[in-house]
């Protein structure tokens, strides 16, 4: 496991700045809201905008496409003009579902997570991840966030979509297990101490909403 922390002045990695041919970004919302009274989250409004939408204008300058992972209210969700993906695995799985239904769809050699709850990700994500790659050697990085990995923030190739297949058919789950089997990259964002805080309730948003209107923030 490689730690690196990345700052907004990283050099580029082995083979130079990441392109937006490379990657196709994927904004997971379809979870259940557990927490939430089981609202559909990414629809939630903060500053008079849903979540997702806030989601879409941070990560879209970033990749060549991007991708929303739904498992219901799918029609509000094209709305915005992005491909949207139900899970193809049955049941409920977890973000891995959606990952995987990622890995399968998209037409570049990697993806990129973020989730729907990520109104402040950074403007720079995809190329901090892509930077933490080592050709032949590391082919996965994840965010750290409060000494904790973030495995809803990830980059990965799609030729991983074999195994996280076999992963999920063997009735396994849980992202920091799986990601474990390939010794990714770490990623710190020290400078970005709110890019990575998610919404989790009800008063979490809230205290968004607040922080927000006065131009202020905190997780």
């Amino acid at each position: 496991m490689t730690l690196i922390s990345s700052s907004s002045t990283s050099s580029a990695c082995p083979d130079g700045a990441v392109t937006l041919t490379a990657v196709t970004g994927v904004i997971l919302a379809g979870g259940r809201a557990a927490r939430m009274g089981g609202r559909d989250k990414g629809l939630l409004p903060l500053a008079d905008e849903p979540l997702i939408v806030h989601s879409i204008r941070r990560l879209q300058p970033q990749v060549a496409e991007v991708l929303i992972s739904a498992n219901r209210h799918l029609e509000l969700y094209r709305q915005w003009g992005c491909r949207v993906i139900a899970d193809s695995e049955p049941g409920s799985r977890g973000p891995l579902a959606g990952i995987l239904t990622a890995l399968q769809v998209a037409e570049t050699p990697y993806v990129v997570t973020a989730p729907c709850d990520s109104p402040r990700l950074p403007a720079d994500y995809v190329q901090r991840l892509w930077t933490a790659l080592v050709p032949g050697q590391v082919t996965v990085s994840v965010v750290s966030h409060a000494g904790d990995w973030q495995p809803v923030f990830m980059l990965l190739p799609a030729a991983l979509q074999d195994d996280l297949a076999g992963y999920l058919a063997a009735g396994e789950g849980g992202v920091n297990r799986w990601l474990q089997r390939h010794q990714p990259a770490v990623v710190e964002f020290p400078d970005e101490p709110l890019g990575f805080c998610n919404i989790n309730t009800l008063d979490d948003l809230a205290r968004q909403e607040a922080d927000w209107r006065k131009g202020a923030g905190r997780c």
